[in-house]
This record gives structure tokens, C-alpha cells and sequence, in this order.
């Protein structure tokens, strides 16, 4: 009996480290640490804009701060090479005080931007409900007048606009006018007031669009043909709107994957001789869309680009004014996507003579210069492994373009933006910025300087003003100051780098601890997903604003955040496995990426890793637990495009393809639903315009009928949403619950963010 009782010791003996390990984290005391971090790290960043602006004429720039004393407004000289306050915070809070009869504090003035008048010497602003003036001298401190407000529409998607419309659109020498009546195109003459019928077969299923574009030399008119299509309406029941008792019954125009298109075909009027003139939509009939239809400035052409269905083909076109001949400028072919929505770029030169195009054509995205007479290409501008990001300007008169690019510096993250200059001969490429960061730039409306801040998760940002001709910087403006952050004892992200599936690949990543991490004991991991093929998503600049992992890391976890393949933002193969296979979502990428990161820190627990995401990573999120339940365990998912064919048309028909095939059923959550292992959240708002709410009901409904386990939360009035605090709340306890193994304590977040306990905990 005794050694019996000396057994049962020994063995309480030895899981008494365990338990106390386990018993640390996910209690009251971390939730409290968790929701005062968000009060030790607010606005405690020091020297750190958050947005550049430049004033309307150029002349000058300014900036909010955060320093010790409060907010502070900045104002840059770039030709005098001076920075300073933008005026006196004292004195205007003391006029406001007077004028308002509130107590304005200098340094937490109420309002956040500007507006710089004439000169740039007065600034107006708004605040307790009027506009203000202030300014040095006789300009002084005045009341401007009432603050109007606007509805403002806050859905995703609403009433498209229309194309049907009597509006009258005046000809540039102003001789005439053009409008459509009963379907067709009428112009009227403003001297005589004699009106001429131009078309004749336009009708209710077939119009002539009232967005009517007449030639320079007033002498032709371009617009289109267009057979609309039968609307997609999704529906919502409001179920607690805030003017009435009764639930409301809401739409929202909403195409999906497969859906009807309206058919938009351009057509030429001769305006003098009253003469349509026929134009072939053979390199235009098989449209998802048609876009840009502009003219050539001597009237010669109009332009316009074919986006065919299936996103595979992407013609610029050109049609002849005399003839109404087609002939395509540039062709965009891919095996599988063109990602027109992310990296589309065009700019024409000399009336079309020449045109800068973007193109993943060689495997990495790259501006060339286009012969506009032949389409042939003239020189490759850019090349090699690394990709344009975006164009900042064309300077005609210089022939130079300024753009941004990432991965061309080796060694560096090849994510991190860097800004150039490049001739348009390709000749003079110029790196503007070269510091060891991801660089965001703000140019002056001249392009001649620009305002670079530059950082690292790693490394506080640093703000400078620099040359746009050579980078050199002109001004050192800010220094960001954290020590408040060092205080309170945040713990700088660990960037972190592992093979992808190839072995090859470069998958980068970060690391994120709690203010109290030892690393001699075990944490469970909880990963940060958006696998969205439109971008890449880990943070690359000081996350000063974006804390949220940090909070939720308090609790007693390893957060950490990747770009597994199938994103943008590197070569067009490392994107291109997302197609027709959505589910992917880089999971063998992150899976190895994470086991290689354990073996490093061991801290990493892999045997307790969960994961969470909102939209296109609630669809993630959700399939970890379908389709690698063995490696990921606990699941929250918010207001996710569980089913691609229940999601809009326009970014589901570009990554998945067209027509409608089964690669869509094998992507869905609904239809892998009966896969489901490990604990699983669904959170979804009642009216998400974004993405069908029906889509998260429909995964809840095959959970149910394959007898599954799972929680959900329906958000009533919620559009979409990460869940505000309240979904934070349940997401941060569900992953206590089921990582830590621990009962969330019942309590309620105070304003000072110390929270207070309630019953038992």
C-alpha cells in the first residue's frame, strides 16, 4: 500500500512542472497582460508618420507625429531643406479653446489632416463641427463655416452604375451634343437645335451606352453596344437594424463564377456624313471585360483592352476611324492566368506612337516599350529575377520612369520595395533607395523629391526626404523612438527563412513571442493566414499600428505569419500553383517552413498548432482542418469564400479559371466538409456584402449532416469582418481552450485594460 502511495507521488511529482507550465498561460493574469499591451505599446511609437501628404501646389509636405508630449503636425520645405511644426499648437489651442469653449489640449489637437490654402501659409481644418482657418499675421485664427456631412455608403457592392442615361455630352469644339433616346445615340446641333438619329437598332435588349466618347476633332463618336445580362441579386436578412424593431430584407447586386456577362461592342459613328461604320468583334467576343476605350488625340484611333473570360488572353486593340478595322496592339497570353487586376500597366506615349506595358511574359513581372505602330517590342526596359512592383510616373519630357521593384538586391528580402529610375532606352537604371528595408515613398506632385520611410519588422522606421533624380538624401526628417515598446517588453518579430516544396525556394516569415517568453518551456503555435493570390501579406515594415499578434501571443503562444506559394509578388511559377487550386494555399510551403523554424527554436510546440484568417484565409483557416488535419489542429475561421462558386466573379474566375469546372468542387470546404478533424470556429457577419454569408452557412449545414463537431457565431448587423473585439475575444479563447487545454477566465476588459475577473476565475 505504501509504495502504491509513493508511486502515485512520484508520478504527481513529475507532472508537476507540466501542469504549472500549462497553468502559466491562457489564465486571467495573461488576458490582463494581453489587453494592457494594448494600451503600453498605443501611440507609443515616437517620430513615426503614419502618412506623408503633399500640398496641392508641391511646395511643401506634411506629417503627423507621435512624440512624447502628444501629436505633433510637420511641415517639410523641400527647397529650402527645412523641417518644423506646421504652426503654433499652443496658441491654435488656445483660440479653439475660446472659440469652442472646450478645454483643446495643444499636443491632442481634435482633428488629424489638413488642408494647406494659397501660398501654403494658412491651414484649414476640421473640428467640433466647423471648418477653421489659422494662419500667421492678419490671416489669424476664423470660423469657416459648418462641417457638411455626406451619407456615406459603406457596402462592398451596391447598384452597378448604369450605362443607361438621357445625360447630354457636349462635342470639344462645343458645336454639338450626343445623348441616347429610346436605346439609340442622338446628336443635336447647339446652333440650329436640329436633331439627327444616328443608330437604329438599338432596343431594351440591346442599347447603345450613354458613356459616349467623342473624337478630339469632334467629327466622330465612339460608344458601345451592350446586351446586359440577367442580375444576380444575394440576400440578407438585417435581423437587428438600429431605426426599427422589424428585421430588414436587403440585396446587393452580386455575380458569381459562371454567371451570365452583359456583351459590350464598341461602335463608330461618322458624326457629319450621319454614318455607322461596322466594327468586327472577332479579337473581342469571348469578353469578360472591356475597359480604357479612349481616342487618339489627331482622331485617327480609339483604343481599348480585351480581358477575355478565363483571364488567359489580354489584348490592347486599336480601331481605325476611317475604316473601323481591328488590329491588336499588345497580346497577353498565359497556360494559366494573366493577373490583370494586380499587375496591369500602360501608359501611351507620343499618341500612341510608343507605349510602356507590363508583362510577365519572361516569368517575373517587367515593363517593356511597345512599338505602337507594329505592337512589336522595342526594348525589355526591365529584366531579371526580381519584379516590378508599380509605375510612379512617366516623364515624357526626360523619357525616364520612375517605379518600384522588389527582389533585385541579393541578400535582401525579396519582398522589401525599393524605388528606381530607369531610361526608356533600358539604359540608366538607378536604384533611389538602397537601405536594407522595405521603403515606402511618397513623391512630390513634380516628381523631383520624395519623403522615403523606411523599415523592418525588426527596425523602427526612419524618414527622409531624397532626390528623385539619384536617391541622395536632401533631409534627415524622423527617427523612430521606441523605448516605450522596449519597456513594456515587447519582443522584436524574428524574421525567419525555409525551403519551400521544391527545396529551392526562398519562403519567408515572421516570428512572433510574448512580452514574458522563457525560452526554456513549450508553446503552442498559431498561425496568421491570407494566402489570397492577389498579394503577399506578411508584415515587411514596423508593425506600429498592426499589434494584434503581440496581444494574442500574450495569452501564451507562437504567432507567426508567411507567404507559402501560390502568392504574388514573386516570379509568375511561384504564384501560378495557386491555379485551379485554391486549397493549396502554400499549406506544403508553411508546413515545412514551421517544422523548420521548430528545429531551430524549440520553444515551438508542433504538436498543438493552430491557425485563423478572415475572407479568402477564412477559407484557408477552415481547409487546414479538411485537408492537413495532421499537422493543424484548432481552427478559427471569419466570414470565409468557403466554395469559390459562392464568391465574386472577379477574383474567383481569375485564380480558379472559366468555365465553371470540378476543381472548384475539390477546392470547396462544403463539399470536403465531412473531412473536418481537429476544433473548428466559424464566425461570419449576417450582411457580409463581400462575401456571400450563405458560404459559411453552407459549410455549417455539410458539417451538421456529416454529424460533425464545430462552433458558430453569426454577428448580427456585421458586414465583413475579423469579428471587431468581440470576435477577437471568442478567437483568443477558443485557442486557449483547445491549445492551452484551459477553461478562458470570465471576465470583462476595463478601460484602463486591466481587466477584472468574474465568477470562479
Amino acid at each position: 500500500m505504501q509504495s502504491t502511495i509513493r508511486g502515485y507521488l512520484l508520478l504527481i511529482s513529475l507532472l508537476l512542472p507540466v501542469s504549472g507550465t500549462l497553468l502559466a498561460q491562457g489564465r486571467l493574469a495573461d488576458y490582463q497582460r494581453s489587453e494592457a499591451l494594448k494600451t503600453k505599446l498605443k501611440d507609443k511609437v515616437y517620430n513615426a508618420p503614419q502618412q506623408i501628404n503633399w500640398t496641392k501646389n508641391g511646395s511643401r509636405c506634411w506629417y503627423v507625429i507621435q512624440t512624447a508630449r502628444g501629436k505633433e503636425f510637420v511641415v517639410v520645405d523641400p527647397k529650402q531643406k527645412t523641417r518644423q511644426l506646421a504652426f503654433d499648437h499652443e496658441q491654435l489651442a488656445r483660440q479653439l479653446s475660446a472659440a469652442t469653449g472646450k478645454k483643446i489640449e495643444p499636443f491632442n489637437l481634435p482633428f488629424t489632416t489638413l488642408t494647406f490654402g494659397k501660398e501654403d501659409e494658412a491651414v484649414e481644418f476640421a473640428a467640433e463641427g466647423f471648418t477653421w482657418q489659422y494662419g500667421p499675421g492678419a490671416i489669424g485664427f476664423s470660423k469657416k463655416g459648418p462641417l457638411g456631412s455626406e451619407a456615406v455608403d459603406r457596402r462592398y457592392w451596391g447598384v452597378n452604375a448604369t450605362e443607361q442615361s438621357d445625360r447630354a455630352v457636349l462635342s470639344p469644339d462645343s458645336s454639338q451634343k450626343a445623348y441616347i433616346r429610346n436605346y439609340n445615340l442622338y446628336v443635336r446641333s447647339e446652333k440650329t437645335k436640329q436633331e439627327r438619329q444616328l443608330s437604329f437598332d438599338g432596343s431594351e435588349g440591346e442599347y447603345y451606352a450613354s458613356t459616349i466618347q467623342w473624337s478630339p476633332d469632334s467629327k466622330k463618336i465612339a460608344t458601345s453596344k451592350i446586351r446586359p445580362n440577367v442580375k444576380h441579386l444575394i440576400y440578407f436578412v438585417r435581423s437587428s437594424p438600429d431605426d426599427q424593431l422589424q428585421p430588414k430584407l436587403e440585396n446587393r447586386e452580386y455575380l458569381k463564377p459562371g454567371d451570365a456577362l452583359p456583351v459590350r461592342r464598341p461602335q463608330l459613328f461618322l458624326v457629319e456624313e450621319g454614318k455607322q461604320i461596322p466594327v468586327d468583334d472577332a479579337l473581342f467576343n469571348q469578353q469578360y471585360s472591356l475597359s480604357r476605350l479612349e481616342w487618339r488625340k489627331d482622331s485617327r484611333a480609339f483604343t481599348f483592352e480585351y480581358n477575355q473570360r478565363g483571364h488567359q488572353v489580354y489584348r490592347v486593340l486599336e480601331v481605325s476611324a476611317a475604316t473601323g478595322a481591328v488590329r491588336p496592339l499588345v497580346e497577353e497570353r498565359s497556360n494559366t492566368f494573366i493577373d490583370y487586376s494586380g499587375k496591369r500597366y500602360r501608359f501611351d506615349l507620343a499618341d500612341g506612337k510608343e507605349m510602356v506595358w507590363a508583362s510577365e511574359r519572361d516569368g517575373w513581372n517587367h515593363l517593356y516599350l511597345i512599338d505602337g505602330i507594329t505592337g512589336k517590342v522595342k526594348k525589355q526596359l526591365t529584366k531579371g529575377e526580381w519584379v516590378v512592383r508599380n509605375v510612379v510616373n512617366v516623364d515624357t519630357a526626360s523619357r525616364t520612369i520612375l517605379f518600384a521593384a522588389s527582389g533585385k538586391t541579393p541578400g535582401q528580402d525579396p519582398y522589401f520595395t525599393q524605388y528606381y529610375r530607369v531610361s526608356l532606352d533600358g539604359t540608366n537604371l538607378t536604384a533611389l533607395t538602397t537601405e536594407d528595408a522595405n521603403h515606402v515613398a511618397t513623391f512630390a506632385p513634380d516628381f523631383n523629391t520624395f519623403v522615403d520611410s523606411y523599415s523592418r519588422v525588426d527596425m523602427p522606421p526612419v524618414t527622409v526626404l531624397r532626390s528623385a533624380t539619384d536617391g541622395a538624401v536632401l533631409l534627415n526628417l524622423e527617427k523612430a523612438d521606441i523605448s516605450e515598446w522596449q519597456k513594456a517588453g515587447w519582443q522584436t518579430p524574428d524574421v525567419f527563412t525555409a525551403k519551400a516544396r521544391d527545396g529551392k525556394t526562398d519562403i519567408w516569415g515572421i516570428i512572433v513571442r510574448p512580452t514574458n517568453f522563457d525560452p526554456t518551456k513549450t508553446y503552442p503555435v498559431i498561425e496568421n493566414i491570407y494566402a489570397g493570390p492577389h498579394g503577399s501579406f506578411t508584415p515587411k515594415s514596423f508593425m506600429t499600428t498592426n499589434r494584434s499578434m503581440h496581444e494574442l501571443a500574450e495569452l501564451g503562444f507562437i504567432v507567426v505569419q508567411l507567404d507559402g506559394m501560390g502568392t504574388s509578388n514573386r516570379s509568375k511559377a511561384f504564384q501560378d500553383v495557386c491555379w485551379k487550386n485554391l486549397k493549396d494555399a502554400g499549406f506544403p510551403d508553411r508546413i515545412l517552413w514551421m517544422q523548420a523554424a521548430a528545429k531551430k527554436y524549440p520553444f515551438m510546440d508542433l504538436n498543438r498548432v493552430g491557425i485563423y484568417g478572415t475572407s479568402a484565409g477564412g477559407q484557408s483557416s477552415a481547409g487546414a482542418l479538411l485537408f492537413h488535419p495532421e499537422f493543424y489542429k484548432v481552427a478559427v475561421s471569419s466570414c470565409g469564400c468557403h466554395d469559390n462558386r459562392m464568391d465574386k466573379i472577379w477574383w474567383n474566375e481569375q485564380w480558379m479559371g472559366y468555365p465553371v469546372g470540378p476543381q472548384y468542387a475539390e477546392c470547396s470546404n462544403v463539399v470536403n466538409a465531412h473531412k473536418l478533424q481537429g476544433n473548428l470556429l466559424l464566425m461570419v457577419g449576417e450582411v457580409d456584402d463581400n462575401v456571400d454569408p450563405a458560404s459559411t452557412m453552407q459549410v455549417a449545414d455539410a458539417l451538421i449532416k456529416a454529424n460533425k463537431n464545430f462552433d458558430l457565431v453569426v454577428l448580427p448587423g456585421q458586414s465583413h469582418t475579423a469579428g471587431g473585439d468581440f470576435g477577437e475575444r471568442k478567437r483568443r479563447d477558443f485557442f486557449v481552450k483547445h491549445l492551452l487545454n484551459t477553461d478562458p477566465p470570465a471576465w470583462t476588459a476595463t478601460a484602463s485594460g486591466a481587466g477584472s475577473a468574474g465568477m470562479g476565475k
